[in-house]
């Protein structure tokens, strides 16, 4: 059941941006991405295995992966006694297995923020915290902001759909660059995660229905 915030995130981006409004008429109601339950170690993992893989085999290797590093929820401890070999095994590249152990040895040290901290850092200083792990950069954290954390008012500028999508919304041209998306999701605030939701489905039904 749609939640009163997800009516007053609709309601303000309609108002804020009628063509996105327009957009949102023809795609439906979605709702705000509710946060999630995660350990911070499981979800860098994750996020490390899934880069520059389709769905379906990202899913694979990650299972693999999971299933070297003992199954159920990962642990910096687990990557640190788990070898090489098994894990490139399991089909993670040399690059992601250095990251992975990066991720662990920060954990060791103690530099990643605890999730209790995590909560509490705005978007910036989360990112900043993060990204000092090997392969993870803004938009991966911005997907962990978004998805995991439910955070409402995300907006990632150099995700290819979002741009893609706020091209298609608004007739532009050509895809705006960062500071052009920037500004524009101005008006969408203080619910940028839910305008980027419809974003990415306008790209899906610009696919699906070209003359639309």
């Amino acid at each position: 059941m749609p939640s009163p915030l997800d009516h007053a995130a609709r309601s303000h981006l309609r108002c804020a941006d009628p063509r996105l409004g327009a957009w949102m008429d023809r795609i439906g109601e979605l709702p705000l991405p509710q946060p999630e339950r995660f350990t911070l170690v499981h979800a860098l993992t994750r996020a490390i295995v899934f880069q520059q893989l389709n769905g379906k085999a990202a899913e694979t290797i990650f299972g693999r992966v999971r299933q070297a590093l003992g199954g159920g929820q990962i642990t910096a401890k687990a990557i640190t006694t788990t070898d090489d070999a098994q894990l490139r095994a399991a089909g993670l590249s040399a690059n992601k297995l250095r990251a992975l152990r990066d991720l662990a040895e920060h954990v060791r040290a103690r530099r990643l923020p605890s999730l209790r901290v995590l909560h509490a850092l705005d978007d910036e200083a989360a990112i900043e915290h993060l990204t000092m792990v090997r392969g993870i950069g803004p938009w991966t954290v911005q997907m962990l902001l978004m998805f995991r954390m439910g955070r409402p008012d995300v907006l990632p500028v150099s995700d290819y759909g979002v741009r893609a999508g706020a091209q298609i919304v608004h007739g532009l041209p050509a895809m705006p660059g960062h500071a052009e998306l920037t500004a524009m999701g101005e008006c969408w605030r203080p619910y940028r995660t839910l305008a980027c939701l419809y974003l990415w489905r306008a790209v899906d039904q610009a696919r699906e229905d070209p003359q639309g």
